[in-house]
């Protein structure tokens, strides 16, 4: 895989993303870190859009805008149209032809060069000349094809570590340095994740709590300690605001919810979700930031009850809640960073099919000893 390619916005993005500072009740330095764009980017376009000119009314360039995206869906069936016929072309003899244009330039060019440009592998190339393989070249046919459907699994985010356990656990005897090694020439790359970032926005005269939760994660089981927050999605049709509650414990999203509008509603229905899966006994630690949807009275009724104790980020401290950041870092990254959504509800899908079926269930995470949320719990209470 090449390098990232360079982001486009477009001038509806732009613009609602400066809307954002001025509306969400969020520093701009938190509003850019949400959306994965520079805060230098983000300043500039504020200094450019005038609240009196862009940041009131309706845009003036909706229609241009959505012509734009119908042109681009076009493009975009069109290419996965030549992808298409290009796959059925290659399943026809395609790597063939591959090797035989290695055999005919080999002199003039080094045999694993042009392995590494047209696709294919060095051992592949000699399997096909019918030269004998070592038992590692063998193997080096078979190991990619395993490795390949756990990268496309994991959404092409697992590295190497990730992928060795998963192979490991396969029964397939091989070390991390060769799976690295094979993930490499097979142009295996996956994701690089962003810096973390994050202020804390208290601007509000709601009620707070107290900081219990002061930066200690740790935690001895399940539903001892929550944490919750809110994150933005851009799609075509606008923004679409998640929420989760997380369990500190074992990084399971233990609920989550979604909707159009960042209102009280949102983070209530999220923590309903999460209370009535998890059914949590009194006295567990629940932590927020100083957001308004977090301090209203309707909020704090649900807390007090089912037991559920507050705890909010100190004024001013930007790692109180970095678990729950690093969570929606993860979601960003793998998901959200990735897709272009054209609707909310083409969004909303996506997040279920990741949390519900790969992030809790299956995604390794190094702090769990490469264990996905899931199986961590489930070993813990055996042990237990």
């Amino acid at each position: 895989m090449g390098k990232r390619e360079r982001r486009i916005f477009t001038e509806g993005f732009k613009k609602e993303a400066v809307r954002l500072t001025e509306t969400s009740g969020r520093t701009i330095g938190q509003v850019a870190d949400d959306l994965g764009i520079g805060l230098s980017s983000l300043t500039r376009w504020k200094r450019q859009y005038r609240e009196a000119d862009l940041l009131t009314g309706p845009h003036e360039d909706t229609a241009r805008e959505l012509a734009r995206l119908r042109k681009e869906n076009e493009l975009l069936r069109q290419e996965r149209e030549i992808l298409k016929r290009a796959g059925n072309f290659f399943r026809q003899g395609g790597k063939s032809m591959r090797f035989k244009l290695i055999d005919e330039v080999k002199k003039e060019f080094p045999v694993h060069r042009l392995s590494n440009v047209l696709g294919v592998s060095e051992s592949g190339y000699f399997a096909w000349k019918g030269r004998p393989a070592s038992r590692q070249q063998q193997e080096d046919l078979v190991l990619p094809a395993h490795i390949r459907v756990q990268f496309s699994t994991s959404n092409e985010t697992y590295g190497a570590p990730r992928m060795h356990v998963e192979l490991t656990e396969e029964g397939l005897a091989v070390g991390r340095h060769r799976v690295a090694r094979l993930m490499r020439d097979n142009g295996l790359k996956a994701l690089q994740k962003r810096r973390y970032k994050k202020t804390t926005d208290s601007s509000h005269g709601g009620p707070l709590a107290a900081n219990l939760l002061d930066q200690d994660f740790g935690c001895d089981g399940p539903d001892e300690k929550w944490g919750a927050d809110i994150s933005y999605i851009w799609t075509a049709e606008g923004w679409l605001y998640l929420a989760i509650v997380l369990d500190l414990y074992s990084r399971c999203i233990v609920g989550w919810a979604t909707s159009d509008r960042l209102k009280k509603d949102l983070a209530l229905n999220t923590l309903r979700r999460a209370i009535a899966l998890c059914n949590p006994l009194p006295g567990l630690v629940q932590h927020t930031d100083r957001g308004s949807q977090y301090c209203s009275h309707d909020y704090q009724r649900l807390l007090k009850a089912h037991g559920i104790v507050p705890s909010m980020s100190g004024k001013g401290n930007c790692y109180d809640n970095a678990m729950v950041e690093t969570v929606f870092k993860t979601i960003k990254n793998e998901l959200i960073w990735r897709t272009s959504f054209q609707s909310r509800r083409a969004a909303e899908l996506a997040l279920g099919r990741y949390i519900d079926g790969f992030y809790n269930p299956r995604r390794r995470r190094s702090a769990l000893g490469y264990k996905s949320p899931t199986s961590f719990e489930a070993e813990m209470a055996i042990t237990e």
